[in-house]
């Protein structure tokens, strides 16, 4: 069983994840030997791959017959129905408010399979990951963005359903110390209980936990951004608290927080674990995963330009975390990412309808339409 320093967790969900820093090594202990571990660091430029599919695995909302279609260099597939192969009907895919991504790269013959966030409940990630074909002994790598419940509630569940089927020492990518705080939902519409990370289902599934705390190597094909700083415009909101400490083996050690946070009970998620995932596609640019962007859209667009010196920004897809905030403040978002020059962009999760309507009509030819169980795939 290898994991990493990634401390405290909860006893019902669960996540970390394997990394390595760009300019500096992380070395994360292993809990119980004190042995470190190294994921392999940038020490060049990022790779260059020929092909990037990215599959919604889990989102908000499906909608079984939307056609599938192409659109310049970029292959668009729709799930539809859960039927098929001389079967009647039976379990189609569940949506809900959460988030998870599936994504096959390809260099020359090498092929590799990430899963990035794993959405709100076991039920929908396991359903929906079966019914798209996903192979969990395939899988070289899994990526938490942050330690939001709805990104890392159905990983438990997950791991345990498919326990024995994972390469061993499968790396899980995660941002730091941050992400097994025990959390409390502070914001609208309702307060309430909003869960910590399992470290025995970690255990108990012998992957590898690794922090990432710098730009960082992804399945040898991808690149975390590390955690996100707030260079641009863009104001972080606080929808949660995190509770410092450790109880019966929950929580997050205080001791491996930053110093400003230790010595307090309770303080508003500033989400500097946040990390963001990327790809560089070639002869086209960055492919950036957001995830949640709780930190920002742009500034997880602007980490990732920055880790891997590459300005050109081919698409950039998932949550935006719009929805919470004022009109002029989404016209502004939208403002930047046309400034980007960016060829595709793609909303899930808590973007928020008011920014699909206004980026339809300010960028039409760049905006794609997602669903759960939509596939992008990006050609060289």
């Amino acid at each position: 069983m290898l994991i990493c320093s990634c401390n405290a967790i909860h006893r019902r969900d669960v996540v970390c994840g394997g990394g390595a820093a760009l300019f500096s090594a992380i070395v994360a202990t292993l809990i119980g030997s004190g042995k470190p571990v190294r994921a392999e660091t940038i020490t060049g430029k990022v790779p260059e791959i020929e092909r990037v599919a990215v599959r919604v695995v889990v989102d908000s909302y499906q909608f079984a017959v939307a056609p599938s279609r192409k659109i310049a260099d970029v292959d668009i597939e729709h799930f539809g129905w859960g039927i098929g192969e001389g079967k009647p009907p039976g379990k189609t895919l569940i949506s809900e408010f959460g988030l998870s991504m599936h994504v096959e790269s390809r260099r020359g013959a090498e092929t590799r399979n990430i899963l990035v966030d794993f959405g709100f409940t076991p039920d929908a990630l396991v359903n929906n990951a079966h019914l798209v074909g996903i192979d969990p002994a395939a899988l070289d790598a899994l990526v938490l963005s942050h330690g939001h419940y709805d990104h890392f509630g159905g990983l438990a569940g997950f791991l345990k359903q498919n326990n024995g089927k994972f390469k061993a020492k499968l790396p899980i990518y995660i941002g730091g110390e941050e992400a097994f705080c025990s959390r409390e939902w502070t914001a609208p519409p309702v307060r309430g209980d909003f869960g910590a990370l399992d470290r025995k289902a970690l255990e108990d599934a012998n992957v590898a936990v690794t922090y990432v705390e710098g730009p960082a190597s992804v399945a040898d094909h991808g690149f975390s951004t590390g955690p996100i700083g707030q260079t641009s415009f863009e104001k972080l909101l606080s929808p949660s608290a995190m509770k410092i400490g450790v109880d019966h083996g929950i929580g997050c050690y205080a001791d491996k927080l930053p110093e400003d946070e230790r010595t307090k009970a309770v303080i508003p998620d500033q989400f500097r674990h946040e990390i963001a995932t990327a790809f560089n596609l070639k002869g086209r640019g960055l492919i950036v995963l957001t995830s949640c962007s709780h930190r920002g859209v742009i500034n997880a667009i602007k980490q990732a330009q920055a880790a891997s010196g590459i300005s050109k920004v081919h698409a950039v897809i998932g949550g935006f975390h719009l929805a919470p905030y004022k009109e002029d403040y989404v016209r502004e978002t939208i403002a930047a990412l046309k400034g980007l020059d960016i060829d595709y962009v793609i909303p899930l999760h808590c973007t928020g309808e008011p920014f699909y309507e206004m980026a339809k009509a300010e960028m039409p030819n760049k905006l794609l339409r997602s669903y759960t169980g939509t596939r992008f795939i990006f050609h060289a």
